[in-house]
């Protein structure tokens, strides 16, 4: 971006997603340091201005101008109605790598078997459009409240049955509530207002960081390898091992012999380098990425 441009006015989320979103962006490249005094954090960046602000908001801002372009979730974007250009998906839950669930709840003991047993009763939920929506597709009269929190302790006294955010659904086990169905899957999404996607400069920036911030993602899941290998058993090793395909292939200065550098999914590391040691390859390196991108 030019000098002669204003700032792009990217729109992070506070609260459950905040930690892990500047985690994920000072993997992509930007550090981002966030006051406990101020929602604008500093960002070593000169053509970005970040913003904190509430998932649940980011999708309207970004719609009206307000920002530019923002991180958020798939859930949002579809109960606010937001008109927004989506840039992209990322699955930020390192622990999981599950998307989260919006559910219905109803408690183990409830006889409520289908979403149609809910003709007539009360639902808690902090996405009423969403819940509105999925009661009219099915034909369903029923009643939906917001809900400001807690939503899982009221299914048991003060609604027939919840909708509630999970990613593994153990605390809905821990609160002794059963799964009825699942509304909607959600993972965070960068999108952009149409007006600064439209513009050429702001669209290149944003494109940069979301090219970088897949490739950072890209690269929590998989190392980089290393090892030498006598050429003699090169073919071999590639043979029997598929996990080591399109690698880089050097010749050492010691005849006879080559470096192989390869990019693997890291669950598979464990197996792979006992069968590298017994192919013959030596000086076996593994090491972390900082992105991989393709």
């Amino acid at each position: 971006m030019s000098k002669n441009t204003a700032k792009l006015r990217f729109g992070l989320p506070k609260g459950s997603l905040q930690e892990a979103t500047v985690e994920k962006m000072a993997k992509a490249g930007w550090n981002i340091s966030v006051s406990s005094r101020s929602y604008v954090p500093y960002v070593d960046d000169e053509e970005l201005e970040i913003r904190l602000i509430r998932a649940q908001e980011i999708s309207r801002y970004v719609e009206h101008g307000y920002l530019d372009c923002g991180i958020t979730g798939f859930d949002w974007i579809k109960e606010n109605g937001s008109e927004v250009h989506e840039v992209g998906e990322f699955l930020f839950s390192k622990a999981t790598r599950q998307p989260a669930r919006w559910v219905l709840c109803v408690p183990e003991d409830s006889p409520v078997k289908t979403v149609n047993d809910l003709q007539g009763k009360r639902v808690a939920t902090e996405v009423v459009n969403i819940t509105k929506k999925y009661f009219k597709k099915h034909g369903v009269k029923a009643e939906v409240e917001f809900s400001w929190g807690a939503t899982e302790v009221k299914a048991h006294e003060l609604v027939d049955a919840i909708v509630e955010l999970t990613e593994t659904g153990s605390s809905l086990r821990a609160n002794k509530l059963r799964i009825v169905d699942t509304l909607l899957v959600s993972t965070p999404r960068l999108i952009a207002n149409h007006t600064a996607w439209n513009n050429a400069e702001k669209r290149r920036k944003i494109e940069t960081i979301a090219l970088l911030l897949k490739g950072a993602l890209e690269a929590e899941t998989k190392v980089g390898l290393k090892m030498n290998i006598e050429q003699k058993n090169l073919a071999s090793l590639l043979k029997e091992l598929p996990a080591l395909r399109n690698p880089t292939i050097s010749s050492l200065s010691l005849p006879g012999w080559v470096a192989v550098e390869t990019v693997i999914d890291e669950h598979v590391v464990r197996e792979l380098i006992p069968q590298l040691k017994q192919a013959g390859a030596e000086g076996i390196i593994e090491y972390p990425l900082n992105k991989v991108v393709y």
